[in-house]
């Protein structure tokens, strides 16, 4: 029997990742992810939104608008599914399970526990229901979804809590699925990858690395978290704020982050005050599955229709830390809500901390740009990229290839540029050309 490998979405292209993997009769999908550009362009037409028309959220509407996998292109497959796998908690690997995910009837949903809980918090927060049974494992588990297929979990780390690299294993070898990862020795939550079980797996042998090359073309190796937990403590207890507000913008699934923001904002006898939506999402699901009991820190202010009037009646809000989310200044988010519909009045030198760096789309750029620049007019102190990133770079890339030893490699979750870089790479440690396979949605291959 052959092992065949069918990229869905997210090859050559940065978002929607999901890959699907077939041996014999038996198939599983790696992850189910959103396009975010493309989602939030469907998402908020303004023209449609002008006629007081509502989106059409369906497989096929989303699918057409390129901002979910266009699982048209595995139809003939769907039956075979046995199982959906998601790598970790961030929407450009998980967004499209619940409207996709009815479409795999045979079909049970993987994940680790912080997954699972935040897929469940969705579903909940969207009112949405899944046929699909879940199955929530540990950061480091093997189940079989066949007679000839397991799935391991291997624990790595990354941005966001209990994230695994996905190895499926079959009689004809094992495909390693490592995305999204970074190689962090140093941790701030969680323990670092399991360095022993990928050397183990590589030793035995591995078919084909599918890999994340994101940020193929930065020459160096990752900072850990522990070098973020640094730099914001120099900005928010080395610099002198006393007097004014404090207002932080950061990833809402980064517990680590989240985690650190919290301790030093406490440190400054500070409140500290969580306000948006999509915070509650993941410092519940977090709770839930044991990873970090942030509620028991912090106040919290949720919906949107609370974040007004909290804000009309807060006193004193230079003793507090507000942790907001728009970090990429998204509409409707809190932050560009604060300065262009005034929710708050900043005051000179009040300080704005970006502990993020600018997601290089299009709408992103534009939007940070117009909300850097009002920030700017109301004299407010700004310290942007108080960040490192949860991407491998480079010199990530090379010790994974080394330490799993792939016959193939297959670069993924970037544009087509950076994934030559990878090629580039494989060739300087002896892979031929034709080793490194790039490749489009829908392009499959046989092996």
């Amino acid at each position: 029997m052959k092992l065949e490998i069918i990229p869905i979405g997210g090859f050559s292209e940065v978002g929607r990742n999901s890959t699907l993997v077939k041996y014999g009769d038996d198939a599983v999908i790696l992850d189910l992810g959103l396009h975010m550009d493309n989602y939030i362009a469907y998402t908020d037409d303004d023209e449609r939104d002008d006629l007081g028309e509502k989106p059409d959220m369906s497989a096929e509407a989303l699918m057409k608008a390129g901002a979910v996998p266009d699982i048209n292109q595995i139809k003939e497959l769907i039956p075979k599914v046995k199982a959906i796998c998601i790598s970790h908690a961030h929407l450009d690997h998980l967004g499209a399970v619940p409207f996709l995910a009815n479409k795999f009837p045979n079909a049970g949903i993987h994940g680790t526990k912080y997954t699972i809980e935040v897929l469940k918090q969705m579903l909940i927060s969207d009112r949405t229901r899944l046929k699909n049974k879940f199955h929530a494992h540990n950061e480091s588990s093997r189940f079989k979804i066949s007679k000839d297929m397991s799935i391991e979990f291997v624990r790595m780390t990354h941005s966001v809590p209990q994230t695994a690299s996905i190895m499926v294993h079959t009689p004809e070898g094992t495909v390693a699925y490592v995305l999204d990862f970074k190689l962090d020795n140093a941790p701030v939550l969680g323990e670092k990858p399991d360095y022993q079980r990928l050397t183990e797996i590589g030793k035995k042998g591995v078919k084909v690395l599918i890999m994340d090359t994101l940020y193929a073309h930065k020459n160096s190796k990752t900072p850990s978290e522990s070098i973020a937990r640094e730099m914001l403590k120099d900005v928010l207890l080395g610099v002198n704020s006393k007097g004014n507000a404090i207002v932080v913008t950061t990833f809402a699934s980064h517990i680590a982050r989240l985690n650190t923001i919290i301790d030093l904002g406490r440190k400054l006898k500070r409140r500290v005050i969580l306000i948006g939506r999509s915070f509650d999402k993941y410092v519940t699901a977090a709770k839930k599955a044991g990873v970090a009991d942030l509620t028991r820190k912090v106040e919290m202010v949720k919906y949107g229709s609370q974040v007004k009037k909290y804000f009309g009646k807060v006193k004193n809000p230079e003793k507090c830390l507000f942790v907001v989310t728009g970090h990429q200044a998204e509409p409707g988010s809190i932050l560009p809500r604060m300065v262009f519909s005034h929710l708050f009045k900043f005051k000179e030198e009040d300080n704005v901390i970006f502990s993020c760096s600018v997601i290089p789309v299009e709408s992103n750029v534009r939007n940070r740009e117009r909300l850097d620049a009002e920030l700017k007019k109301m004299k407010v102190r700004i310290f942007t990229d108080v960040h490192v990133s949860g991407h491998a770079y480079r010199e990530d890339h090379r010790e994974m290839i080394k330490l799993l030893r792939p016959k193939i490699i297959i670069p993924t979750h970037a544009p087509a540029e950076k994934l030559a870089l990878t090629r580039e790479l494989a060739m300087e440690l002896g892979y031929k050309s034709e080793d490194v396979k790039i490749l489009k949605n829908g392009e499959r291959i046989t092996l």
